[in-house]
């Protein structure tokens, strides 16, 4: 993924994550960053954060941020080697087309990220234990597939909005909902919206069954 410009801000940003991973080895915390650069909120880390992320120079590693690769991925893909009619038989017409990327099959890669699933409650959503989903940073529509994070602990269902919270479906009748009403202290987040998955026998991108029943 070819990498955009950074602002003079967000090199300095860049290149503090740098210099602090090279000396101590692991991720500077928010308050550290904050700290660091005087913010007045962890919302600007934050939106430091997803600035990289979308210029290509952070990547997501589970649920959080790594630094991106410098090798470029650009000349990397499938080859393209000719055309092949879908209609009457017609001589096979050969010629270098170029190449499908990452990027031509996923328009948004600069926003993805993968987690590797748990477990039998969305097997009827084609998604099985021990598949790679992928999400994106975006908001879900009701009865999409997503990716929640409260009170600590994880789960990908198809999310459903209330009044009082989320309904947690799930893709596999044997396994019950899950219903979170959670209180001023508590915090539900959306880790990212569903757009496919991976496993053994290939990619596999989300589909509109897959976004609602």
């Amino acid at each position: 993924m070819s990498r955009r410009d950074l602002t003079p801000k967000q090199k300095a940003f860049f290149g503090y994550l740098k210099s602090f991973i090279a000396d101590n080895g692991s991720w500077p915390t928010y308050r550290e960053i904050v700290d660091y650069f005087d913010f007045r909120s962890p919302n600007s880390v934050t939106q430091n954060l997803q600035a990289l992320l979308k210029k290509g120079y952070l990547i997501r590693d589970g649920l959080g941020y790594a630094l991106a690769s410098r090798q470029s991925n650009d000349n990397f893909g499938i080859p393209v080697r000719g055309i092949i009619t879908a209609g009457a038989l017609q001589e096979a017409v050969e010629a270098d087309l170029g190449t499908i990327s990452l990027e031509t099959i996923f328009p948004q890669l600069d926003r993805m990220y993968a987690i590797r699933v748990s477990g039998q409650s969305m097997t009827g959503a084609d998604i099985q234990d021990g598949d790679y989903v992928l999400l994106i940073d975006d908001d879900i529509p009701d009865g999409g597939i997503g990716a929640v994070l409260y009170d600590g602990e994880t789960s990908l269902k198809r999310i459903f909005r209330g009044d009082r919270g989320l309904r947690l479906e799930p893709a596999n009748p044997e396994y019950d909902d899950i219903i979170i009403e959670p209180d001023i202290f508590e915090e539900v987040r959306v880790l990212g919206r569903y757009v496919g998955h991976v496993n053994r026998n290939g990619v596999y991108k989300r589909t509109s069954r897959s976004v609602a029943a």
